[in-house]
């Protein structure tokens, strides 16, 4: 059994991927400092506007036009969906439940857009996806039960997350048949200024808070924009042209064993063995999502059997 080698466009493609979970997975250590001082509005538009401004000046050394009109409907669903709604939401979510009930829910979006992916766009479901999501999914599930019970909960923001969950699933959904039609760099820039442009009556709790805000949280929400948000979605956009949705959204059941390692790194939140053992499952998960079967190698050409006529010859 062997297979051949991966083509460099595979390659370039794993690798923004990898480049989007590590920088999402380090988002959360950031909302964590930032929405200390930020409201969960304010804070979603001072991370917009960073990274619409980013993303503006990239496209401007590279002289990137506007998208084609066939891609701006996928571009506007997900850019109030999941650049707008999804943000919001998700902060404000996040300060009524506790980390693990968070990362319980939310985590239900890997597989609504696996669903979704194969009831809008087509996409196949193969064996080895479905497996991997299953694993990731029970070692999200352990990493949360771990973590519960570190904060309270409420049934609003449960709800809230999981509303998270549900806008995340559709705005990648729809981010799919924009790549078709226009660049990654479009469809994230684009896409990034319609939340921004949704978030905008956050726009005096914005200024009243960065004036009393430390500079950390500050400087925090500016790094939210321009990393996780500015190029982690681009570099996701990339990944996400070349695969389909529910692949990648199968590898981001990676990031809830990067948040346990990078809080553990940076903040000294120490994780327990349960937390260990879930983050370990997500990733073997993953692994088992994006793996392919190997293509047998085809054995020796058998001789073909002479003829009836021609053994009786030789007879």
């Amino acid at each position: 059994m062997s297979t051949a080698p991966p083509r460099r466009p595979d390659l370039l493609a794993a690798g923004a991927a990898t480049v989007t979970v590590v920088l999402w997975a380090s988002a959360f250590v950031s909302i964590r400092s930032a929405g200390e001082a930020y409201s969960p509005g304010a804070l979603a538009l001072g991370r917009l506007l960073s990274g619409v401004l980013t993303l503006g000046v990239i496209c401007a050394v590279r002289r990137e036009g506007l998208p084609p009109r066939s891609a701006w409907r996928g571009i506007a669903v997900s850019g109030l969906l999941w650049f707008g709604f999804y943000m919001v939401v998700l902060n404000w979510g996040e300060q009524q439940v506790d980390a693990g009930t968070a990362a319980l829910v939310v985590n239900v979006g890997p597989i609504l857009i696996a669903l979704l992916g194969a009831r809008l766009l087509g996409d196949a479901l193969p064996p080895r996806l479905l497996a991997g999501m299953a694993v990731s999914f029970a070692g999200a599930v352990t990493v949360g039960l771990s973590m519960s019970g570190e904060g309270g909960s409420s049934l609003f923001g449960v709800v809230l997350c999981l509303l998270a969950a549900v806008a995340y699933a559709g705005g990648v959904v729809a981010q799919k048949p924009a790549l078709g039609h226009a660049s990654a760099l479009q469809v994230t820039t684009f896409g990034c200024l319609v939340g921004a442009v949704l978030c905008l009556p956050f726009l005096g709790q914005l200024v009243h808070e960065a004036a009393d805000a430390p500079v950390t949280a500050t400087l925090n929400m500016v790094y939210l924009g321009v990393f996780p948000t500015a190029l982690a979605f681009t570099t996701w956009a990339y990944a996400l042209a070349r695969t389909t949705a529910g692949r990648m959204g199968a590898t981001t059941y990676a990031v809830p064993a990067l948040v346990v390692l990078m809080s553990w790194l940076a903040l000294g939140e120490v994780p327990g063995l349960l937390t260990l053992a879930g983050g370990a499952l997500c990733l073997a998960g993953v692994a088992v999502s994006r793996s392919r079967r190997r293509a047998a190698v085809p054995g020796p050409a058998k001789a073909p059997e002479p003829r009836r006529e021609e053994a009786e010859d030789r007879r």
